[in-house]
C-alpha cells in the first residue's frame, strides 16, 4: 500500500558496501562514483522518506579477512569500524556539496569528527529531515555492518532495509560464478538461511525475522532503482 505521496515504505535504512566506493579500482574512495551515488541519495530524500544510511568498510579494511590472515581479531574489526566512518565522512562531504543536511553518528565516540550515536538524538534528526549516516558499526567486534545496519534500523522504526549491492537481486547461486544461477523476485527469511542465500550473515537476517523487517536486495548501479523501490515498484529481490 502506497500513501498520498505514493511511497511504499516513508522510513528507510539504506545499507551500501564500501567497495561500492571504491567502483572499479577496488580500493579507496572513488569520487565520480561517490558523485553518483550520492546523487542517488539524494534523490530519495527529495521524495521525503527520512533516510538513514549505512556503509560498510572493506573498500579499505575488511575486519575477517585481515583476521584470517594473521591480525588478532578484535584489532582487524575495530580497524574496520573506523574504516567505515572514513567513508560516511565522505558521503556527508558529498551530500552537502548537493544541499543535502546530515549528520554522521558514530558507535565509536570522536565528537571532533561526528556525533555519538543516541538514538533519542538519531530520531530528532530523522524527523527533521536529515539524512543520518550510522557509522562505527554496533561498536563492537565480531558484528558486521550488515548487522548494524538491521539493529539501526529496528531502532529507527524503519519500514525497510534496502540492501545496493552489484548484482539485481538475490540468485540459487553467486550469478558471477554460476551462469545457471536462478533470479528469484521474492524470497523468505527461512530460505536464506537454510539456502545460505547470502544476503546478509545469519545474525542480521534473524533480527530482520523476529521484527518482521522486510529487507530488498536491489542493484545500487541502476539508475533510479532504490526509488523505484521506495514507491514499490518490482525491482529487486523482496525478502520478508
Amino acid at each position: 500500500m502506497t500513501d498520498e505521496q505514493g511511497l511504499r515504505y516513508n522510513r528507510v535504512l539504506l545499507k551500501i558496501s564500501g567497495e561500492a566506493l571504491a567502483g572499479e579500482k577496488g580500493f579507496g574512495i572513488d569520487p565520480p562514483v561517490v558523485d553518483r551515488l550520492t546523487e542517488e541519495v539524494k534523490g530519495v530524500h527529495e521524495m521525503g522518506v527520512a533516510l538513514g544510511l549505512v556503509v560498510g568498510g572493506g573498500n579499505i579494511v575488511r575486519g575477517t579477512i585481515a583476521s584470517q590472515r594473521g591480525m588478532d581479531r578484535v584489532n582487524a574489526d575495530y580497524m574496520g569500524m573506523l574504516a567505515t566512518i572514513i567513508n560516511a565522512m565522505a558521503l556527508q562531504d558529498m551530500l552537502e556539496r548537493k544541499g543535502v543536511e546530515t549528520r554522521v553518528m558514530t558507535a565509536i565516540r570522536m565528537e571532533e569528527l561526528a556525533e555519538p550515536y543516541i538514538r533519542r538524538r538519531a530520531l530528532r534528526h530523522l524527523e527533521k529531515g536529515r539524512v543520518v549516516l550510522f557509522a562505527g558499526g554496533t561498536g563492537n567486534p565480531y558484528f558486521s555492518t550488515d548487522t548494524a545496519a538491521v539493529l539501526r534500523a529496528i531502532e529507527m522504526n524503519s519500514d525497510v532495509i534496502i540492501k545496493a549491492t552489484k548484482v539485481p537481486g538475490v540468485f540459487t547461486a553467486d550469478p558471477e560464478k554460476d551462469p545457471n544461477a536462478t533470479f528469484l523476485p521474492t524470497v523468505s527469511f527461512q530460505q536464506v538461511v537454510t539456502q545460505e542465500l547470502g544476503v546478509m550473515d545469519a545474525p542480521a537476517v534473524s533480527l530482520c525475522k523476529e521484527n518482521g523487517l522486510p529487507i530488498i536486495v536491489l542493484d545500487l548501479s541502476r539508475a533510479g532503482a532504490v526509488a523505484q523501490a521506495i514507491r514499490g515498484d518490482s525491482i529487486g529481490t523482496l525478502v520478508s
